[in-house]
């Protein structure tokens, strides 16, 4: 009886370990999506502000579209049952030694950029900007190759971001793969998902998370497919967490894909988006979209390791997060009575050409926010009645600047 509570304990307190781990990789990726946009001068030189070293420059990305939403399921289809076939036919050592050296090379970048937002998180944009810039340039003979500006943290922060990767894949056996340094290397990877890579509209996010939804469902339930590539490949994909109170990992580890993080934390990263829109750069933001999908996703994946623990059987996680998020953007719009127009919505900055950057009041890393138009800006007056009323304004000071003229020569 004793041993059956222990094992409770246990189970429980790694679903607990997982669902922690996972939200707050949703939460800081959601943050690290939010950016300022600088708009570019007419010349094409860069505005008044921009003048941060390139970690810190943000060309507006590309956004994933509806279109690309319909493909994702047909691409990771082909991707997953490629990978497949190649552990069947070819064995699991070949595949996950090329995996691993890709992703030990990946990791370098990922795990040092991830560090340089933590650190510029903890101190501050203000304070950041402080620290002196330093350019390096490679040249051949008079004419520039490439060139790295960063501030001094950073020269230390990337080389220190290596040491996860290499101790992942060339350290003594007591770290080689170990469980903390798959959930760094995974967690930088899904952080640096979310921030740059966006979806364009809560229309492509429904798309996404439906279609993935059924993709899901056929390859768990359908097939061996998803499970036998999920428990062959060992490369940081996925985040463990020892089933064990003191994290031994005698019973084994219970385990998350990134997908699972990724795909919903995208969603979740549009909602923070459009809660900061909704704000019109008000200093107080209500993040309500955000936080209704928050907790949408940490209720959906409580439900998944519930049926999962009850049926002891794998369950496809999207099964119940994609439904979840899904309903947590619709019930909170019709509460709001906002439905038509976060439908309607769209993050493409090419639909937003004419809007003015915000500048921002707080110069801390939680108070970055997007361009809003206009539009969205509630006031008294509308956009006519404003200009109007300037051009009077400036139209009575030329007057009054012309009188004062006349009575000077007299």
């Amino acid at each position: 009886m004793s041993d059956s509570i222990t094992t409770d304990w246990d189970l429980l307190s790694s679903y607990a370990g997982l669902l922690t781990l996972a939200t707050i990789s949703i939460y800081a990726g959601s943050y690290g999506s939010v950016t300022v946009r600088r708009p570019k001068a007419k010349s094409g030189a860069p505005a008044a502000g921009a003048d941060d070293e390139g970690e810190e420059e943000e060309e507006i990305p590309e956004r994933l579209s509806s279109g690309d939403a319909y493909l994702f399921p047909i691409i990771g289809s082909v991707v997953l049952f490629g990978l497949y076939l190649v552990v069947k036919y070819f064995g699991k050592e070949w595949i996950n030694w090329f995996l691993q050296w890709y992703f030990t090379v990946a990791g370098i970048g990922s795990v040092g950029k991830s560090l340089i937002s933590l650190v510029k998180y903890t101190l501050g944009s203000a304070r950041w900007k402080q620290f002196e810039q330093t350019q390096l340039l490679l040249l051949k003979g008079p004419r520039e190759i490439a060139s790295l500006t960063m501030r001094t943290p950073s020269w230390f922060l990337l080389p220190l971001g290596a040491l996860p990767s290499i101790l992942y894949s060339f350290g003594p056996s007591t770290t080689r793969r170990s469980a903390l340094l798959t959930d760094i290397l995974a967690l930088s990877f899904s952080h640096n998902a979310l921030a740059l890579l966006k979806i364009d509209s809560f229309k492509t996010g429904c798309v996404l998370l439906s279609g993935l939804f059924l993709y899901d469902i056929w390859w768990v339930f359908g097939t061996e497919v998803m499970v036998k590539v999920a428990t062959t490949l060992d490369i940081p994909i996925k985040i463990v967490w020892p089933k064990s109170l003191l994290f031994s990992d005698e019973r084994g580890f219970t385990m998350l894909g990134l997908g699972d993080i990724v795909v919903p934390g995208l969603f979740i990263a549009l909602a923070l988006r459009y809660d900061y829109y909704r704000a019109a750069g008000a200093p107080n933001v209500h993040k309500t979209y955000f936080y209704a999908a928050i907790f949408a996703y940490v209720a959906g994946l409580a439900t998944t390791m519930f049926v999962m623990h009850y049926f002891r059987k794998a369950q496809p996680a999207l099964l119940y997060l994609s439904p979840a998020c899904i309903a947590s953007f619709v019930l909170t719009s019709l509460a709001k009575g906002d439905f038509k127009d976060a439908w309607a919505w769209s993050d493409d900055p090419e639909k937003q050409q004419d809007v003015p950057a915000i500048t921002v009041q707080d110069d801390t890393a939680t108070d970055i926010l997007p361009a809003v138009p206009e539009s969205a800006i509630s006031a008294p007056m509308d956009i006519n009645s404003t200009s109007a009323v300037q051009a009077a304004m400036e139209q009575s000071d030329s007057e009054g600047a012309k009188r004062r003229g006349k009575k000077r020569k007299s």
